[in-house]
């Protein structure tokens, strides 16, 4: 999905995937992916390599009235997070990315920001 530097981080170049979300690209140009199992349920931010494998073998998130919806975290009971093309994040209602999706961040930075609470409130 996204190259990297020879420091191993994701750099703006496209490879695989397009169109990418600038949000996430943003993401990935910060971190490659982040696994925290012990905040709430459990958090897992996808590599790049993982969302784009994800894409190439699932499609975008069947979210109605959005154009594209890769599928980029997961939390620790299988349910998956995708984000839109407008930017919200969406959580899917089982652990299944053919089944509906809900809304639980207007955007990346929000969903980021819950995710942090949830650390905050486990010190």
């Amino acid at each position: 999905m996204l190259a990297t530097d020879d420091s191993g981080r994701a750099t703006s170049a496209l490879v695989d995937l397009t169109p990418i979300l600038s949000d996430l690209t943003t993401l990935y140009e910060v971190i490659s992916e982040a696994s925290l199992p012990d905040v709430g349920g459990g958090y897992f931010i996808h590599s790049p390599a993982t969302v784009a494998g994800h894409f190439r073998a699932y499609g975008s998130a069947p979210i109605d009235g959005e154009w594209i919806a890769p599928v980029f975290a997961g939390d620790g009971g299988g349910h998956l997070f995708a984000i839109g093309g407008d930017g919200r994040i969406w959580k899917s209602t089982t652990a299944s990315c053919a089944d509906d999706f809900g809304v639980v961040a207007a955007g990346l930075q929000e969903f980021l920001e819950q995710i942090g609470r949830g650390i905050a409130d486990q010190l």
